[in-house]
């Protein structure tokens, strides 16, 4: 808190700022008057023991009161919680000191909501820090397990560190008083409780974890704070429903960058610019949450690139929970480490989207690639992570000329002849004009190869003759299945034609072996006919969804960044200044021809 500024109402009713010289100097006059009140009570104590005018030599005791409460300690009822809660502690100390008058509260150390297995806690430190500078000479907790749960640390600070620094140690409800009873800490059973309370702290981060990986596994949100666009279902908190103020900015964000091209920082500059607030700021104050975000400065509600990016790859925003992306080592360690990606854990579906499923996979094929905005205009070039060298597959540079008449004009060329050495590859150099003219017709002409591709499919998935094969295969399936219930019902009667006397046990044991057997074998013949079939449905091209993005842009005039995201995967540019397109798609192309290969003794047929 050093160097801040704090807040305080004045005499005349307005805030005004203070800084932490001015609060100390207060905090300062506040110990000098506990100070006098503590001797004055230890002056009216010392008067108790004084008998005809002389002293009784009595050791007076400057006590440090430590309570430590952690969420985990209210995981058995209502009963174990209260009798934990700090309220309950305070009141139990109290009365310690009370009943004996010896004791003065130098102060209270509460640490509320941190695990007894960590003594990295903020109050238990500045207990050491006042110890170490005299301050206290006792320590005095409810039990054992309100110092700490760790049985080793516990064991250190009551048999070696409170000791060397002369500190008297009590456990009220364990009877452990390291200086009215030494032997009390020496004894088995203070080594037994520790590792008793090491054991419940163990046993209950196990239920924890199991409980949290069985809600992560069906899809339930654990987290404390979801994510910007998400708020916690009220009737369940286990449940992300829209925050539709952020979730406005969340599409926002997605259209300028997949539909206008817009880089991260350009997209930081536009909300700046707007007045938004970031996603801290907008938890902090306008959904009220106790949101703190390490990553950035107190009162620092601006965007950031990294801000940008995290929404643009977060798949929260398609409906998904993905989580358990970070784990504690231990219940001991509780150093926080990345989890490996194929760990995490993923639910589909689980809430209502923000974006569609396709947008995001334009944002994620953008974030792929190679990209750099223009200087100029912020703006990602319509080329941006498409272009590349066909002979070293580095990115192409975006360069300006002037001809000799003077007219200006862009090119392209490889970054590695550019950048390194010419003796690593050559120019490759395209002008702009020359690349899209080149692009719009291969396009063009790409769209109508899938046009007819599409229609020749479609003749041969109407032709009679799979639509046959497909039917024979079906009507063998099914008279199979009616060949095994008949012979199940047969079965069935045996054993009563045996028992009925009709048939001996040697007949009833030599029919029911064979039918069996049989079937088995028609169970078999049954599934050999179901491959059959999918093999000939996998086979079968009677969707072509992939075809309908190209079909959309049939006849375009002029390209853009969402057109060339769309359809092409990456351009090649040859050293003598020709191209080679990589299409979306090729895989699913490629089987298209095979099929009509396959198949194509069925197009004579049906012409």
């Amino acid at each position: 808190m050093y160097g801040k500024y704090f807040k305080e109402k004045g005499n005349n009713g307005l805030t005004i700022y203070k800084n932490h010289v001015t609060i100390n100097l207060k905090i300062c006059r506040f110990s000098f008057i506990l100070k006098k009140r503590r001797e004055r009570k230890l002056m009216a104590r010392k008067s108790k023991y004084s008998s005809n005018g002389t002293t009784v030599n009595k050791k007076i005791w400057s006590v440090a009161l430590y309570i430590r409460l952690s969420q985990e300690d209210g995981d058995n009822g209502t009963e174990k919680q209260e009798s934990n809660s700090v309220t309950s502690q305070k009141t139990l100390l109290n009365e310690f000191i009370e009943e004996h008058d010896d004791l003065i509260i130098y102060d209270t150390y509460i640490d509320d909501g941190f695990t007894g297995t960590d003594f990295n806690r903020p109050s238990f430190q500045r207990l050491l820090e006042d110890m170490r500078n005299g301050n206290i000479n006792c320590v005095i907790v409810k039990d054992l397990s309100r110092l700490g749960r760790n049985y080793i640390e516990v064991g250190n600070y009551i048999e070696q560190v409170f000791p060397l620094f002369n500190i008297r140690f009590i456990a009220i409800n364990d009877s452990v008083d390291s200086f009215k009873n030494p032997a009390s800490t020496n004894t088995i059973l203070v080594p037994f409780k520790n590792l008793i309370n090491d054991e419940y702290a163990r046993d209950t981060s196990v239920k924890i974890r199991t409980s949290l990986n069985g809600k992560k596994k069906k899809g339930e949100f654990i987290g404390a704070f979801p994510a910007y666009g998400y708020i916690k279902d009220p009737k369940n908190k286990n449940k992300l429903i829209i925050d539709e103020v952020a979730a406005e900015i969340v599409r926002k964000i997605y259209n300028w960058h997949v539909k206008e091209g817009l880089g991260k920082v350009s997209i930081c500059h536009k909300l700046n610019d707007m007045g938004i607030i970031n996603p801290t700021g907008h938890k902090r104050l306008e959904l009220g949450q106790n949101y703190n975000n390490y990553a950035s400065k107190d009162n620092e509600y601006t965007w950031t690139p990294s801000t940008i990016r995290n929404i643009l790859s977060n798949e929260v925003y398609i409906g998904h929970t993905v989580q358990g992306k970070r784990r504690v080592k231990s219940y001991k360690v509780h150093k926080v480490e990345l989890v490996p990606k194929e760990e995490w854990v993923k639910v589909e579906n689980t809430h209502e989207p923000i974006i569609d499923k396709e947008t995001f996979k334009k944002a994620q094929d953008i974030n792929k690639k190679d990209m750099k905005v223009s200087q100029k205009t912020g703006e990602l070039s319509i080329w941006a992570g498409l272009l590349k060298c066909k002979d070293c597959d580095r990115a192409m540079n975006k360069k300006s000329s002037t001809n000799k008449s003077g007219n200006k004009y862009e090119y392209y060329i490889c970054s590695t002849y550019r950048k390194k050495s010419n003796n690593l590859c050559s120019k490759h150099t395209i002008k702009a004009g020359k690349l899209e003219k080149a692009v719009l017709q291969a396009i063009n002409l790409h769209i109508d190869l899938l046009i007819d591709t599409e229609k020749i499919i479609k003749q041969i998935n109407d032709s009679c003759y799979p639509n046959t094969k497909n039917e024979n295969i079906e009507n063998m399936i099914i008279s199979k299945q009616k060949d095994i219930s008949k012979i199940s019902n047969f079965k069935r009667t045996l054993y009563e034609d045996w028992k009925n006397g009709d048939i001996t046990r040697d007949e009833y044991l030599e029919y029911k072996a064979k039918y069996e057997n049989d079937i088995e074998n028609l169970k078999r013949n049954i599934e050999r006919l179901e491959n059959e079939k999918k093999k000939y449905e996998n086979q079968k091209i009677s969707s072509n969804e992939w075809i309908q993005k190209f079909k959309e842009q049939k006849g375009i005039t002029k390209l853009s960044r969402d057109i060339v995201m769309e359809l092409i995967e990456c351009i090649y540019v040859h050293e003598n200044g020709n191209i080679t397109i990589k299409f979306k798609f090729e895989d699913e192309f490629k089987r298209c021809l095979e099929y009509i290969e396959n198949n194509k003794n069925l197009l004579v047929k049906a012409v």
